[in-house]
């Protein structure tokens, strides 16, 4: 199934869950209403809700929660986003620039705050004690992520288990409450509710083992931001980690200093190492095997379009170019 028609079967629900964004992203604050409407704007795929959208109809909810929920996954998402543009000093997002970038890193971070707050109105709204315990979770565990990436930034003895916890936590871990939360509110047994946490969690992670992939081997148009960005900011991500297991000792110590100074000023004799080395095909057949497990998950829900979607999704996930 491809991604055009899998929008096509939510369509109705998609257009729901952006009204919901529209309608609660408005602020009497002008400056968040253009904060938060250029990012939200700018063009994202959307994944995260629509993983709440499908699964909550793969697991055959019928109400009308899993537009707000949908919802708040963006606004936290979303939240994420302006904070990381902040931290990392980014100034192109999908190909536009950064909040930060217009407006500076106050008025970013203080609107991040906004969505996360108002995320939150929304989950007491829902009023169910389990959906608010798997997202102030979710979220708690994503701020410990970013604190995780940021102990590793600029140390290139960062294992690739470091590695794995910091995207698990900072990724995937949103991607795994969304899917759990369409169990939820379905009223799935314990198993089918593990089943589509399951199916999230291994799908962020292959999320993002490709977004780390990407960051080497696209095309800066495609990827909607400067290449190297990663290497930029001395995050180890796993294609600098396995370059320089797979490297000579020369390659290692180039790729080390990078890791360890930041900046791009070696970018090209970098990228001409992860070339020479087996680094972006290794990562990629991780995240295909990710993929793989996801797609296993979905064993235990019944045939659906959505089942289909969602491991169509997977497929999606490790097959895309930006």
């Amino acid at each position: 199934m491809e991604l055009d028609a899998i929008r096509d079967l939510t369509a109705a629900d998609m257009q729901a869950v952006n009204q919901l964004i529209l309608q609660r992203l408005h602020s009497d604050v002008v400056l968040i209403n253009q904060i938060g409407g250029h990012i939200v704007h700018s063009g994202g795929k959307r994944l995260r809700p629509l993983i709440v959208l499908l699964a909550a109809r793969a697991a055959g909810y019928q109400g009308n929660q899993h537009i707000d929920l949908a919802a708040i996954i963006e606004f936290i998402h979303t939240a994420t986003l302006l904070h990381d543009d902040v931290v990392d000093n980014s100034d192109k997002r999908r190909n536009r620039d950064t909040a930060n970038a217009v407006w500076g890193n106050a008025a970013s971070v203080l609107t991040g705050d906004f969505l996360y707050s108002r995320s939150f109105e929304m989950m007491v709204a829902i009023d169910n004690m389990r959906v608010m315990q798997i997202l102030s979770t979710a979220t708690n565990r994503i701020a410990e992520g970013e604190v995780l990436q940021l102990l590793n930034c600029n140390n290139p003895d960062t294992s690739e288990q470091e590695y794995r916890e910091v995207i698990l936590r900072k990724t995937a871990v949103l991607f795994e409450a969304g899917s759990r939360l369409g169990g939820v509110i379905a009223g799935l047994d314990q198993a089918g509710e593990q089943a589509l946490a399951d199916y999230g969690l291994h799908l962020g992670i292959a999320f993002q083992l490709v977004d780390d992939a990407l960051d080497y081997s696209a095309k800066a148009e495609d990827l909607g931001k400067n290449l190297g960005d990663d290497l930029a900011e001395g995050k180890p991500t796993l294609p600098l980690i396995r370059a320089m297991a797979q490297g000579s000792a020369e390659q290692a110590r180039l790729i080390r200093s990078a890791i360890e100074n930041g900046g791009l000023e070696q970018i090209d004799e970098i990228m001409a190492v992860i070339e020479s080395t087996d680094a972006i095909q290794y990562t990629a057949r991780l995240a295909q095997a990710e993929a793989e497990q996801a797609k296993q998950a979905l064993t235990p829900l019944p045939p659906s379009p959505e089942r289909k979607a969602l491991a169509s999704l997977a497929d999606y996930a490790v097959s895309r170019t930006y």
